[in-house]
């Protein structure tokens, strides 16, 4: 079976319709861009009175929204489900005010995806990291956002939480 004849997940579909989903659609935010492999995405975020800070910028949280469930939601898709995938952390570094329309990309490298599996034979889990710049019309950088994932094998995740805590 080609990729193109595979059976759509209901997480991509779902995927379809993320725009409506009530945190983006809240802030105005767009996906403009999904590869059927979900390997890329994109999405954007006019300025508008809902999503204005007192300043007269996009609103940090706002800006931060537009990059948070992408890279995970990729994963898990990737990955498939003998994995689990959470985030785990996220750092955002505002560069400056963002007027206007801005823009954020996703791009999953196979590679990686083949990376983590591999790593995932050996480890108990995975945390890559991934950087996102969410950028303006004319490509000035806004604001840079770190996400760290958590990968692991469903039945090393699963056995891990059955372990009792130990007392330090």
């Amino acid at each position: 079976m080609s990729q193109s004849d595979a059976p759509i997940s209901w997480r991509l579909r779902l995927m379809r319709w993320m725009h409506w989903w009530p945190p983006l659609l809240g802030a105005g935010i767009r996906v403009t861009r999904m590869d059927p492999d979900l390997t890329a995405i994109d999405v954007e975020m006019r300025l508008t009175r809902l999503n204005r800070n007192v300043m007269g910028s996009h609103f940090g949280g706002s800006l931060y929204a537009m990059t948070d469930p992408f890279y995970m939601l990729m994963l898990i898709e990737q990955l498939g489900p003998t994995y689990v995938v959470w985030d785990k952390s996220a750092a955002i570094r505002y560069k400056r005010p963002g007027r206007g329309t801005v823009r954020a990309e996703f791009r999953l490298d196979p590679t990686l995806v083949h990376e983590i599996r591999a790593t995932l034979e050996t480890a108990d889990k995975a945390e890559p990291l991934f950087q996102i710049e969410v950028k303006d019309l004319t490509g000035q950088v806004i604001a840079e956002v770190d996400k760290v994932i958590y990968c692991a094998k469903r039945s090393v995740h699963n056995a891990r939480r059955q372990k009792p805590r130990q007392e330090e």
